[in-house]
């Protein structure tokens, strides 16, 4: 499906009246921001085509199979912690102590409950542990050695230093330890430095009972200190879900998506000004984050299958299948 250049990006779009027939849709992302098309060479670009192809594939497989809107965001998800390529599980980057510390978080849009996790250590896939405090915990939000003595009390799977260790992270990492500058995820030296990339991951789903499901996950910044914590484990910040509107993952500079609760204001237009989602998501992307320094993108499904990618950056790793079965992915516009 190709559109033209009036469709001002929204190469996604697309009504499924899943809700009707029963359908279901599925989208995903891999990180936003000036993402360089000279850096872009051929293996590299089929290197994360292919990562978020499988990443569909798996969370789509729950769908088909007649499974829950939240096990195919999660299913997702854990595909992309799961490769390097992202910012996210075993691709984090390294804080300013040389350690990883991950955020994730997921919403169930039927009944609004929801489960996040920030700054754990050692966790292979945090959005499981999100899961688990959603369906094991009376809690919603937990962090740090909380967070982490949860997990074990979970019997989550955990992982050694080496697992997560990078060796181009490492040496970004270094080219500013010891100083108080942050980086984006993947900006690194020379001409990778000319990229500034949110490498945040997240899913939204519809399934066949008409259900909507968000989840997202992160490493955060290279260099950060102080356990800082952007927007991806706060519920309406970076993760929203209700079925009366919409499903939403965020990706971008998080202090401006917690300013602009950018998730749950795409949902807030849509329910109480009666806004369709491809114009929601458009005035939280490219009118209210801007004046924040909000860089990046977010995807966005709502209750009748319509899919809207959209960001305020050069590009977005992203993908979705809809009723079709066809898996189709993008970097730029």
């Amino acid at each position: 499906m190709r559109h033209g250049p009036k469709d001002l990006g929204f190469y996604f779009h697309r009504t499924l009246n899943a809700r009707i027939m029963g359908n279901t849709a599925l989208a995903i992302h891999g990180g936003a921001g000036t993402i360089a098309k000279e850096l872009m060479t051929p293996l590299r670009e089929k290197d994360h085509r292919a990562a978020l192809e499988l990443a569909l594939q798996r969370g789509h497989a729950v769908l088909t199979k007649g499974g829950p809107a939240l096990d195919a965001v999660e299913t997702a998800v854990r595909a992309l912690e799961d490769s390097p390529l992202f910012n996210a599980g075993k691709g984090s980057v390294f804080n300013a102590d040389g350690q990883h510390e991950m955020d994730a978080s997921l919403m169930n849009g039927s009944d609004l409950r929801a489960g996040a996790v920030a700054g754990v250590q050692n966790v292979k896939n945090p959005i499981g542990l999100a899961r688990r405090v959603m369906d094991q915990s009376d809690h919603v939000f937990l962090s740090g050695n909380g967070a982490f003595e949860f997990a074990h009390k979970q019997k989550i799977e955990l992982e050694d230093d080496e697992y997560f260790f990078d060796a181009f992270r490492y040496e970004q990492w270094k080219e500013v330890v010891g100083t108080d500058e942050v980086r984006l995820d993947h900006a690194g030296s020379s001409m990778e430095a000319k990229e500034k990339k949110f490498g945040t991951v997240g899913a939204v789903a519809l399934d066949r009972a008409g259900h909507l499901a968000a989840a997202t996950s992160t490493g955060g910044m290279t260099n950060k200190k102080w356990q800082r914590i952007g927007d991806s484990p706060i519920i309406g910040a970076g993760t929203y879900a209700n079925d009366m509107t919409c499903a939403v993952s965020c990706t971008g500079h998080g202090e401006s998506f917690i300013r602009a609760v950018a998730a749950f204001d795409v949902h807030a237009m849509m329910l109480y000004k009666g806004a369709a989602l491809i114009e929601a998501v458009r005035v939280v992307i490219h009118e209210k984050l801007p004046p924040l320094d909000g860089d990046g993108g977010l995807i966005a499904i709502d209750r009748h299958g319509n899919i809207v990618m959209d960001f305020n950056c050069s590009g977005m790793y992203r993908g979705q299948v809809g009723p079709d079965g066809e898996f189709r992915t993008a970097i730029f516009r």
